[in-house]
This record gives structure tokens, C-alpha cells and sequence, in this order.
């Protein structure tokens, strides 16, 4: 698929992998590295970014509009998509995982190309834990809940401290970014926050880096061509897990 053109694919399949999270599988398959993203265009609606949780599928939580809408739509029908954009992650021998929500989506194609060995899996309830069940097959899965109903009692992050750091080469992250902020804070006192690589997610208009909606301060690093991958040391002194910006480009806080 040419990066730069739309192309209509149709729905073959929806999975509702969780009271609030479905699977919207397509009749085309995207050639990806893990953690890439497309543009999805929702017809009538807007066009939103989303990660792709295999070759021919995207794992959405129903947050916004566009989301709302595609969770209204139906097996044949038809939505837009360009890319795949971004750089995803890039591992080398021994790989952590630390995925807490929908997050899980964008880690997936890493995890069951095999090359994560350890995951840390974050729910706010045993229901809503993503990929579970997948993820058992191609790696180590430890689990944490809010809630306490699967796993250990509190936040995925307080998992970190029941693994050596020191064991692997890459610690990859996506879900909430305060959760992942705190990941960060706890590589860069573990002194290996260069290894940590973690996944952001921004507000975006054109996707290729030319309208400059998904800056990030102080660098101007952009989401969609510099990212969405980024590793923790690029991250430390940057506004991530602090502050975001809405679709007129106005600051707010996370």
C-alpha cells in the first residue's frame, strides 16, 4: 500500500476483546515493523492515527468520535486507511514488555514475532486485561489489575521491581502516558533509561511530519515521523507525561 494514498479496505471481522476495547479485522494486509501506525479514516467523521495490532487489523478503545463511530459500524463495511508511518521499536536480544490497556495493541506483532521474553500487562480490571490469552503463548506474562481481580493487587509499574532490568537489552512501553511516565522514572533511576522505548500517542492532521500538530517540547520532536518510538533518554526533559495538545494546538495538562 503506497504510504501517501488512501485506500479503502472493508471490515471482515470485529472482536470485542473487552467490554471496551474491539478488534477490527480487514480484508488487506499491511506490510509493518512493530509499533508503526496507519491513518485511519472513519467516512463523515475524521481521520485519526492507530497502531496496528497485526498485519490487517487495529484494536481500538471507544474514546472520541471517530472511535465512537467505528464501534458503530458493521462487518462490510468500509473505512480508509494510509501508511504504515513512524518508526516502531527496534530490539535486539533479551526484551521487556510493560503494556497497560489498549496499549497492549501496538506491542502485539512484537510479542508473537517472539521477540519479547518477559511481559507486564496492566488492567484497571481482570476484564479489561488485553491479549492475555495470546500473550501466555509467546512469553513470560505477569499481570497486574487496579482492582485486584487477576493478578497482583495494584499498577502494572509496581511489577518493574519483581524483574532484573539488568537482564534486558530493551524495555518496551505503551499505555496510559502517566503510566509510562512513571516507567521513565523509574529506568532513569535505574540508570537505563536509553533502553527504555516507548510508544506515544498524539493528536495528528497529516501524519508524514509537514503540519507540526504532534510537536513535542523542548525539541520539536514530531510524533509521526520522529516517533511514535521514542527512547526514554529523548523523553526525560521533554514535556511526555506532562502535557498534550488538542486539535487547535492548545497545551494542556495530562
Amino acid at each position: 500500500m503506497h504510504e501517501q494514498m488512501p485506500h479503502g479496505v472493508k471490515i471482515t471481522e470485529i472482536v470485542e476483546e473487552t467490554p471496551s476495547i474491539k478488534t477490527f479485522i480487514f480484508d488487506r494486509e499491511i506490510v509493518a515493523r512493530p509499533g508503526q501506525f496507519v491513518m485511519v479514516w472513519v467516512p463523515g467523521v475524521d481521520e485519526i492515527p492507530m497502531a496496528l495490532s497485526t498485519p490487517s487489523s487495529i484494536t481500538v478503545q471507544k474514546v472520541g468520535d471517530a472511535t465512537a463511530a467505528l464501534f458503530a459500524m458493521h462487518e462490510g463495511d468500509k473505512i480508509g486507511l494510509r501508511g504504515p508511518y513512524g518508526n516502531g521499536f527496534a530490539v535486539s536480544g533479551r526484551t521487556l514488555v510493560v503494556a497497560g490497556g489498549v496499549g497492549a495493541s501496538p506491542l502485539l506483532s512484537l510479542i508473537t514475532a517472539g521477540q519479547a521474553d518477559t511481559v507486564l500487562l496492566g488492567a484497571r480490571t481482570a476484564r479489561e486485561l488485553l491479549f492475555a490469552d495470546k500473550i501466555r503463548d509467546y512469553a513470560t506474562l505477569m499481570v497486574a489489575t487496579d482492582d485486584g481481580t487477576a493478578g497482583h493487587h495494584g499498577f502494572v509499574t509496581e511489577l518493574i521491581s519483581r524483574v532484573d532490568l539488568a537482564d534486558f537489552a530493551h524495555i518496551c512501553v505503551c499505555g496510559p502516558e502517566p503510566m509510562m511516565r512513571a516507567v521513565l522514572a523509574i529506568l532513569d533511576r535505574e540508570g537505563c533509561a536509553e533502553r527504555g522505548q516507548f510508544s506515544l500517542h498524539r493528536y495528528m492532521k497529516c501524519g508524514v511530519g509537514l503540519c507540526g500538530s504532534c510537536c513535542i517540547d523542548p525539541h520539536g520532536l514530531r510524533v509521526c515521523r520522529d516517533g511514535p518510538v521514542f527512547t526514554g533518554d529523548l523523553l526525560l526533559e521533554s514535556e511526555f507525561g506532562h502535557h498534550a495538545r488538542d486539535a487547535s494546538g492548545s497545551k494542556h495538562k495530562i
